[in-house]
């Protein structure tokens, strides 16, 4: 078992829940952040990750990846690094886990039409609709809504990316809740797994679009990062056909990434003097990244793959699809609640701001599929190719 260094996060020291619960953290032997993770894995929101977008609009193969297999691939990596590093595993998996949970359907397409959706209503986030499912409408206990996570779960679902200056109403309402300390630093744990969120989609992404046919190696080889990998690849493999090496790049490249990353914050928290995770939120700047020269790298990497694949004009066609269909759900039940299911119809307001961001929380928690049968129930159908 690891032995966890002094900054990071201590379970026996986490600052808590928001509800008490019946027999405290005393149920079994798991700890209140192994409890977290968990908790993520049997909810339902978790669940339909299978069927949300990750790159393709609704995949028919079954071979591309979906929000769910992403965070799994987000949690290997995040887990690894938080070991090597002496941080808690269990937290660092549980946020990679959770990180995607509040994407609508269509991947961030249908995030698009929802926030134009909201335009007058103080629009829609991901990130802060991760925190309102898991807070308030994903609601499995008898005695009060959401999954009661640890505040520095919470914390870091908020913070992963960086203090949050300005928050939407989302946010505002969740931090008013429970105080997430907004405008400082998250937790060790919490930034790398953000880090682990973009080694994972930057390398797995190549992945499936080189399946899809919508990359190819000569395109990815004016790359330098991945010039540099192919070539150490090649090296290794002399006599194997370049075909059966794609995903040894993609192999090879995760690896580079992680062991730069977690050389880099290693370096960092030496020479940074912090010796608390108290220190790690008040520091004023993050320690878990790339090195400058990776940072570089990695971002010319973006800029390739939103130019070739991102907007790509089979994934455009397809995004404006997606756009039309979330809209024309918004404003189905918008005008007629009664199309919604019982549960969610008799809870809906007649007042503004409440009745549109209830229809934007159903809406928001449907799976692709699911949001494409209800549209041609309501419109009739309309492919998505």
């Amino acid at each position: 078992m690891t032995t966890l260094a002094s900054y990071a996060c201590h379970p026996a020291r986490s600052r808590g829940r928001l509800h008490a619960e019946p027999g405290g953290e005393l149920r079994g032997p798991r700890d209140i952040f192994q409890r977290d993770r968990d908790r993520i894995i049997h909810s339902i929101a978790f669940r339909r990750l299978r069927h949300k977008t990750q790159v393709f609009v609704s995949p028919d193969g079954d071979h591309f990846r979906v929000r769910l297999t992403h965070s799994l691939e987000v949690a290997q990596i995040g887990r690894t690094a938080a070991r090597t590093l002496c941080l808690n595993e269990d937290l660092t998996e549980a946020l990679c886990l959770a990180h995607d949970i509040g994407h609508p359907p269509f991947g961030h397409a249908g995030e698009d039409a929802l926030e134009a959706a909201l335009d007058d209503h103080g629009g829609f986030d991901h990130n802060a609709h991760t925190l309102r499912t898991l807070m308030l409408l994903e609601s499995p206990y008898p005695r009060f809504r959401g999954l009661n996570l640890s505040w520095e779960m919470l914390e870091g679902l908020a913070k992963h990316n960086g203090p949050v200056g300005r928050p939407g109403w989302a946010m505002r309402e969740v931090d008013a809740l429970f105080p997430l300390d907004l405008a400082s630093h998250a937790s060790l744990e919490a930034q790398l797994a953000a880090l682990s969120d973009d080694i994972a989609y930057d390398n797995h992404d190549i992945d499936d679009g080189l399946r899809a046919g919508l990359l190819t190696l000569d395109q990815l080889l004016s790359v330098p990062l991945v010039r540099r990998c192919w070539d150490r690849v090649r090296a290794r493999y002399p006599d194997v056909p370049e075909d059966r090496l794609l995903r040894e790049l993609v192999r090879e490249q995760i690896g580079v990434m992680a062991t730069d990353l977690i050389e880099t914050t290693r370096a960092n928290i030496a020479v940074s003097g912090v010796e608390t995770v108290e220190d790690v939120r008040s520091l004023g700047r993050p320690l878990v990244c790339f090195s400058p020269e990776l940072t570089a790298q990695e971002r010319e990497l973006k800029r390739f793959m939103y130019a070739t694949l991102y907007h790509h004009p089979t994934q455009l066609a397809a995004a404006d699809r997606a756009r039309v269909i979330v809209t024309d759900l918004f404003r189905a039940y918008h005008a007629r609640p009664e199309l919604m299911p019982a549960e969610w119809h008799g809870e809906c307001a007649l007042e503004e701001p409440q009745r549109s961001r209830h229809v934007a929380d159903f809406i928001a928690g449907m799976t692709d599929r699911y949001a494409e049968k209800r549209h041609a129930e309501i419109h009739g159908a309309l492919a998505i190719a």
